[in-house]
């Protein structure tokens, strides 16, 4: 298994996509792509949890029952979120003209928005852009898709893994956006995932639900769930390797990889997060359960005043130990080691619940690089969990202060 440098999703056999502007945002940059798949493709997703949900994520609830998935439409400048029927009618009218350009089931296309709240869809600019991408689509539209679906996000997010399956070669590759509005339990972010392996839908469905669980749930920049968030898989079997259709060792090489796909995904979108300066990542090892483990690690990468001194580069241990305590993970304060490492070097700033004498010097030089790590010793258990988010800084508020405008 490895990562594939320069790559994208239109790398993955018999899948094409394209981006497109069309006047949907205000800057003129692309807004709208769509991805197909010439071959027929079993389909998984994982959707929001917020009870708001926008249009096009009830329209694909629907569609993703449906035994073969081949396009995605996705536009950006506008969420088409709490939009009333009206919403709900646009959602399907974009699924309907998609599949009737690329002939088609319209119930087999999957929508997707990412954009403001609020604002009705303009429709006389959608459909023309439907029109241009279906016309345009080819096997180099992968990176006019990824800058497609961008919003506030300053860089594309791209991975591709391969992993050898039954000897067969097998790729999978992501894009996407996200840079705000990004909390566990999905967070505002689209991912979409192509792969040519040979697999059911079922056992799709619980390759992804379980990755998502410990990748995007994983990540937190501001605390806000947003109304779109999805992760879409199209699986169309190219590869021919042997079908996927139980637990068995293949199927866990493939879970593998996308873990491994989604970890990386996640990582960009958490580096990104609205004005970040670095990526902070937190590590709580030897927890007494799984779930301890992830209540604990989220907890921490949540906090607004951890991440508030790591902007400022202050080693304030004490907004570490106290996200832990009021996180409802189980854990004993006597107990706890807390360190913190980056390429810089790594310190050690709590033992057994104690503070150590430390330079703050060396401590603000560690939390000063661009990737820095907390790690948390519970020392109790054998579970672990990870999780990303970034620095809290002046920019956020900046950017979203006039976010609509």
């Amino acid at each position: 298994m490895k990562i594939i440098k320069d790559m994208t999703i239109t790398d993955v056999p018999y899948f094409k996509a394209s981006g497109v502007s069309g006047g949907i945002k205000k800057n003129g940059n692309k807004d709208l792509c769509v991805i197909y798949s010439e071959k027929p493709s079993v389909a998984a997703a994982v959707f929001t949890t917020n009870k708001v949900k926008a249009a096009p994520v009830i329209l694909d609830m629907k569609h993703i029952r449906s035994d073969s998935i081949r396009a995605i439409v996705a536009n950006s400048g506008n969420a088409n979120a709490c939009t009333g029927k009206q919403g709900h009618k646009d959602a399907a009218a974009m699924a309907a003209l998609t599949a009737s350009l690329l002939n088609i089931p319209s119930d087999s296309v999957l929508v997707a928005s990412t954009g403001v709240i609020g604002v009705p869809l303009p429709m006389q600019y959608v459909e023309p852009a439907i029109r241009n991408a279906c016309e345009n689509i080819s096997y180099s539209g992968g990176k006019d898709a990824i800058q497609a679906i961008m919003t506030t996000d300053t860089c594309e997010k791209s991975v591709t893994i391969e992993v050898e399956l039954g000897g067969k070669k097998v790729l999978l590759s992501g894009i996407a956006k996200g840079s705000g509005m990004i909390h566990p339990n999905m967070a505002t972010m689209l991912g979409f995932i192509t792969t040519d392996a040979n697999i059911t839908k079922d056992m799709l469905r619980k390759a992804l639900s379980e990755s998502v669980s410990k990748t995007y749930n994983m990540i937190s920049v501001d605390g806000d769930t947003s109304t779109n968030d999805m992760v879409i898989i199209l699986a169309n079997a190219a590869a021919d390797n042997k079908l996927i259709e139980s637990a068995d060792e293949s199927f866990e090489a493939f879970k593998q990889a996308l873990d491994l796909l989604n970890t990386e995904l996640s990582k960009k979108i958490a580096r990104d997060g609205e004005g970040a300066t670095k990526l902070i990542e937190c590590t709580v090892s030897n927890a007494v359960s799984y779930k301890d483990a992830c209540i604990l690690a989220k907890s921490v990468i949540g906090s607004n005043l951890t991440k508030a001194a790591f902007f400022g580069n202050d080693a304030n241990w004490g907004r570490i130990l106290c996200a832990l305590g009021y996180s409802g993970g189980n854990f004993s304060t006597d107990k706890v080691d807390i360190f913190f490492e980056s390429k810089a070097g790594c310190i050690q700033l709590i033992a057994n619940g104690e503070p150590l004498q430390f330079c703050e010097k060396t401590a603000s030089g560690i939390m000063g690089e661009e990737y820095v790590t907390i790690k948390v010793d519970l020392k109790e258990g054998e579970y672990s969990a990870t999780a990303w988010g970034c620095d809290l800084t002046y920019d956020y508020v900046k950017i979203n202060g006039s976010y609509r405008s």
